[in-house]
C-alpha cells in the first residue's frame, strides 16, 4: 500500500476513533446496557474494517453471561476483535483510565481498572468482577499481563481468575492470532510491545495487507475444584493447543 493511501486510511481511523470517544463520554452514560453493547460492537467492527483487519471467528462465543473470557494478548487489535464478536467488559491497568481520549473511550465501554502493583486493589477488582459475573456480565481478561509477539503464550497470572471461582461462573478460553489472510502465516504488523508506540503499531497495520485476526473460542469450563493457579495453568495449556490446532488448519 502506498503511503498516500495509508495516510487516507489513517485519517478515516482517526475520525472514527474520535466518534467513539464522543459516544463513550457523552452518549454511553445515558444508554441501557444492551444499547451500549450494540453500539460498541458496531463501532469495533467498523474500526477493524478501517484499519484493514479481517475478522475470522472459530468456535462459538458466549451469547450471554455470566462468562469470563480468558485470552492471550498480542495487540490493541485483540480488544477490537473481542468487542466485535461479543458484548464484553475488559479489565485494564489503572493508568489507561487517564490516557487522553483513550481513557474516555474505554471507560464509556464499562472497563474495570486495576492497580497491578497493589495487592489490595487487585482484591477489590476481583470482588467487583465477581459481582459483575453474578449480575450476568461477560468479562474479558488477558492474564499474561502484557502483550507478546504472538509466537507463544506467556505465563498466566492467576489473580483475576479468582473472580470466576468466587462467582461460580464459567470461563471460556479464547485463542487470538494475527495472520496473513492468504498464507495463514503469523504477522507482526500489529505488534505493540516493549518500546513500540501505539501510533507506530497502527501505522504498520495500515501499511500491511491482508491481515486477519483469528479468534478461536474454546468450550466453556468450570473450576471443578481447581484453585486459581491450577486453573490458570490449564487455561494457558488449552489456549496454546487451540492456537496450534488453528495454525494446522490455516492454508
Amino acid at each position: 500500500m502506498s503511503k498516500l493511501a495509508a495516510a487516507w486510511m489513517a485519517w478515516r481511523v482517526w475520525t472514527h476513533f474520535l466518534g467513539g470517544v464522543a459516544q463513550g463520554g457523552l452518549l454511553f452514560p445515558r444508554l441501557s446496557k444492551p444499547q451500549r453493547d450494540r453500539r460498541i460492537q458496531k463501532w469495533a467492527r467498523k474500526m477493524l474494517e478501517r484499519v484493514g483487519v479481517e475478522l475470522k471467528i472459530v468456535g462459538a462465543p458466549a451469547p450471554a453471561g455470566p462468562m469470563l473470557l480468558v485470552s492471550n494478548h498480542i495487540s490493541w487489535v485483540d480488544i477490537l476483535a473481542l468487542h466485535a464478536v461479543c458484548p464484553c467488559r475488559f479489565v485494564a491497568k489503572a493508568d489507561v483510565e487517564h490516557w487522553p481520549l483513550v481513557g474516555t473511550l474505554v471507560t464509556g465501554g464499562g472497563t474495570l481498572y486495576v492497580k497491578r502493583e497493589s495487592r489490595r486493589d487487585a482484591m477489590r477488582v476481583v470482588h467487583r468482577m465477581a459481582q459483575a459475573l453474578k449480575d450476568g456480565d461477560i468479562l474479558a481478561v488477558f492474564p499474561e499481563g502484557t502483550t507478546s509477539d504472538g509466537s507463544s503464550v506467556l505465563p498466566f497470572h492467576s489473580g483475576l481468575i479468582q473472580a470466576a471461582i468466587s462467582a461460580d461462573a464459567p470461563v471460556q478460553p479464547v485463542a487470538l492470532q494475527i495472520v496473513n489472510g492468504k498464507s495463514g502465516r503469523p504477522s507482526r504488523a500489529v505488534s505493540y510491545m516493549g518500546d513500540e508506540s501505539l501510533a507506530g503499531s497502527i501505522w504498520r497495520t495500515l501499511c500491511a495487507r491482508e491481515l486477519c485476526a483469528v479468534v478461536t473460542f474454546g468450550a466453556p469450563q468450570r473450576a471443578a475444584g481447581r484453585d486459581r493457579r491450577a486453573w490458570a495453568q490449564d487455561l494457558r495449556r488449552e489456549i496454546t493447543a487451540m492456537r496450534s490446532r488453528e495454525a494446522l488448519r490455516s492454508p
